[in-house]
């Protein structure tokens, strides 16, 4: 079973009303302060050192709780280290993650049922659009569509359907044809493809180390020698010595509402959601 994921790609474009706020100059980004930053949860970032550096992924549990605790079960097995990245397409995404290192394994673990959408109540968000049928905004570093918050009103647990878009790091779970077969493999967005939305699960979202993903050798397959995550932790597994001081800028601060201000003002309506990249501080 090879576990690939579709080709093609769709437009997408989001329209965010600005907030009464001071505003960068328009082509440059204002400094977080102080105040605008927050701390990971050391138990949902992922430490991936490969062959071209160093990424940092938090796992987001909200969005994919099965697929999130499987991802830190077997990087905690040991699964993940020396893992290749066999198939990368530029534009598109870089996959590993199988044991075989063809596209057609898994761990030992049974498949899991898929979690393309998710519940979400409106406080849960931080919502930069609204229309009448639809919402988008953040889940922690994750760009998200939900449906209306007036169908969290009327609906019997207060929350609405929501799935995670494919931005650029965004972290997925790869599969075979059918929807319940995720089981390993995993992959890294390397630039924005909307039309993996509701087909594929979202567990989370590269907040350092974009441009390592951007610069893993490219094949379908890769051809030798291919990159490989040398080693991959859960960051509250490292020893004090070793672990790595993170914040991100926190998607409820007033530097994000000042960007998303920034990025209308400059873009117009080309404006979406993938356009926001969120600081991040590694110590």
């Amino acid at each position: 079973m090879i576990r690939a994921l579709a080709s093609g790609a769709c437009a997408f474009a989001l329209v965010i009303a600005a907030p009464a706020i001071a505003q960068a100059p328009a082509n440059q980004s204002a400094a977080p302060g102080s105040a605008d930053w927050r701390t990971p949860d050391p138990e949902n970032v992922l430490v991936i050192d490969t062959t071209k550096g160093r990424i940092l992924v938090e796992i987001v549990p909200q969005l994919a709780p099965l697929h999130a605790e499987r991802i830190r079960v077997l990087t905690r097995q040991g699964l993940y280290d020396g893992r290749k990245f066999f198939r990368v397409i530029d534009g598109f995404m870089a996959q590993t993650g199988d044991p075989l290192e063809s596209g057609e394994g898994g761990s030992e673990l049974p498949d899991l049922p898929a979690e393309f959408t998710f519940r979400l109540a409106p406080a849960e968000m931080v919502k930069v659009h609204s229309d009448t049928v639809s919402e988008m905004g953040f889940v922690g570093p994750v760009p998200v569509r939900s449906q209306s918050s007036w169908m969290a009103a009327v609906s019997a647990d207060g929350k609405a359907a929501a799935f995670g878009l494919f931005c650029p790091g965004v972290a997925g779970m790869a599969r075979g044809s059918g929807a319940d077969t995720a089981n390993s493999q995993f992959f890294l967005m390397r630039a924005k493809y909307p039309s993996l939305e509701q087909r594929y699960t979202v567990w989370g979202r590269v907040i350092s180390g974009l441009d390592v993903v951007r610069a893993i050798k490219t094949g379908e397959p890769v051809s030798p020698p291919q990159d490989e995550m040398t080693t991959v932790r859960v960051l509250a597994d490292l020893s004090a010595a070793e672990r790595p001081k993170v914040r991100v800028v926190d998607a409820r601060s007033g530097w994000l509402a000042a960007e998303v201000a920034r990025l209308k003002a400059l873009k117009g309506p080309d404006f979406n959601a993938c356009d926001v990249d969120l600081p991040v501080e590694v110590k």
